[in-house]
């Protein structure tokens, strides 16, 4: 048994959490359209597991509500149709048309209307505890609409593992690949748990919930932060002096100013050095005077993460000019820049230019009559 306060906390974190995925997606939408489903629909999971938490106490009630309960069959309709569509909706922003979606949704939207419809007219719930039970009102109309929504349930649930699938000819992320799949299985053990209840299992789901659609939003994040512009190499014709440096010590900022431009300096007249893969920090410390934590200190400064992607910045600038010059036609050539291997090439390619290495020279290789 799962008490009533944990369970509050559970869905009262899970609201935060989506509450915070809607925020960062909503943003997004100002900038790409392609992100407005995907916050509108986490603010509907936001403001459902608010609701949620005021009802505890009944979700912790272990197997009252019985088997097959229509409402939380309901739950599941719901969940798996909004699932099946805000994956969709970041390739294909078109399929926010309202039609479609309700279009879609008809289905769902029919047997709760009509189970509603018979409540109001004074048809009870089927209260079933047991396979034996189950066997006794099995053809009753009651059961036979909460089947329905199992059925429903498993179309919906379909889709979420035939989208990667049915959508080869766009744009889709590598992630949402694996995403879909995760999701599809979760929402198949939810119904298990919905078709025969259990408030532990009903609570675990609602976790792995939550941390899919964190797993989903940090890697939104993640795409997006490789289209934030990278830092720009400029020309610095004289290195300041140990003089300039000792001065600006008093001056934070200005200090790392001045130890970038010596290394900057360096780095554009001694490209012999760093074309070769055996070139790394300790050297350019070694050459430019330096120790490690202010050489970290002072490229972090200017935006690079670490001194290695600074130093593969400078080769990937290099190998670019190159592959524009024609004097790189293959992957093998590539390693000329001063890269250890085709991977490392392929990765900061991705990384610091936020394109692909093929890509770019079928782009930018000069064509040959």
């Amino acid at each position: 048994m799962i008490s009533p306060e944990t369970t509050l906390i559970i869905f009262l974190c899970g609201s935060v959490a989506h509450f915070v995925i809607t925020m960062v997606m909503a943003l997004f939408a100002r900038h790409q359209i392609k992100y407005l489903s995907i916050a509108w629909i986490m603010g509907i999971f936001a403001v459902a597991m608010l609701v949620m938490s005021f009802f505890g106490r009944t979700v912790a009630t272990g197997r009252e509500p019985g088997m097959l309960h229509p409402f939380a069959l309901m739950a599941v309709m719901v969940i798996s149709y909004l699932q099946s569509i805000y994956p969709l909706s970041i390739p294909m922003p078109g399929y926010l048309q309202w039609g479609r979606m309700w279009k879609y949704a008809s289905p769902a939207i029919a047997l709760i209307l009509v189970y509603f419809g018979a409540m109001v007219l004074g048809a009870r719930p089927v209260i079933v505890h047991n396979l034996s039970e189950l066997r006794q009102h099995l053809l009753s109309g009651d059961l036979m609409m909460r089947l329905g929504m199992v059925l429903v349930s498993f179309w919906y649930i379909g889709n979420i593992f035939r989208l990667p699938h049915r959508l080869t000819h766009v744009d889709f992320p590598r992630y949402l690949v694996g995403y879909s799949t995760l999701v599809g299985m979760s929402v198949i053990f939810y119904l298990a748990v919905a078709i025969d209840y259990d408030a532990r299992l009903i609570m675990l789901y609602v976790i792995i919930f939550t941390l899919l659609n964190l797993y989903l939003c940090f890697r939104t994040l993640e795409t997006t932060a490789l289209e934030l512009p990278k830092p720009v190499i400029q020309e610095v014709e004289t290195a300041p002096t140990d003089e300039e440096l000792r001065k600006a010590e008093e001056d934070f900022n200005e200090a790392n100013r001045q130890r970038f431009q010596r290394v900057e300096f360096w780095m554009q007249n001694n490209s012999g050095a760093w074309t070769d893969s055996t070139f790394n920090r300790d050297i350019l410390c070694r050459e430019t005077g330096i120790n490690r934590h202010l050489l970290l200190q002072c490229v972090r400064s200017q935006g690079y993460n670490n001194v290695h992607d600074y130093i593969n910045s400078y080769r990937l600038e290099e190998l670019k000019r190159r592959i524009r010059r024609g004097q790189v036609s293959t992957l093998t050539e590539c390693l000329d820049a001063g890269f250890g291997s085709v991977k490392t090439v392929r990765s900061c390619f991705l990384k610091l230019d936020g394109g692909t290495l093929d890509q770019y020279m079928k782009d930018f290789s000069p064509r040959k009559d």
